[in-house]
């Protein structure tokens, strides 16, 4: 099985930045007017997963709260400090999770969309 994770934006350009600049996924495909949508998969090579974002006329309206998280695991140290590099040449703000279990197991952003994003240090090997 494989896993996909679609989100409509009204910053596909400032995400796929974020994504791909800051947290070091790779833009796996993209696609322009499909039916009056732009999108782009962003995800690792070789993996079961990708997030798609897309974007038309139609502005999105999110709804989320502070416990909706996406959460990313590195898998090596070196990994995980780039991120960590990255976010910090960004001037993005570490935030401080609700659940306190993310504060300690990682560090939680917001990307463009003000989507919660935690990078996990926890499957570093």
């Amino acid at each position: 099985m494989e896993f996909r994770i679609a989100r409509h934006t009204n910053n596909l350009n400032p995400i796929i930045d974020f994504y791909t600049h800051v947290l070091g996924l790779t833009i796996l495909g993209n696609f322009d007017n499909h039916d009056n949508y732009d999108g782009v998969f962003l995800g690792k090579e070789g993996l079961d997963w990708h997030l798609e974002f897309t974007s038309s006329d139609e502005q999105a309206q999110h709804q989320f709260d502070e416990d909706d998280i996406l959460v990313l695991y590195p898998k090596s140290q070196q990994e995980y400090d780039a991120i960590k590099t990255n976010i910090k040449q960004n001037n993005i703000t570490i935030l401080k999770g609700k659940n306190p279990y993310w504060n300690k197991y990682g560090l939680m952003v917001k990307d463009p969309d003000g989507y919660n994003v935690v990078i996990s240090n926890l499957k570093i090997s």
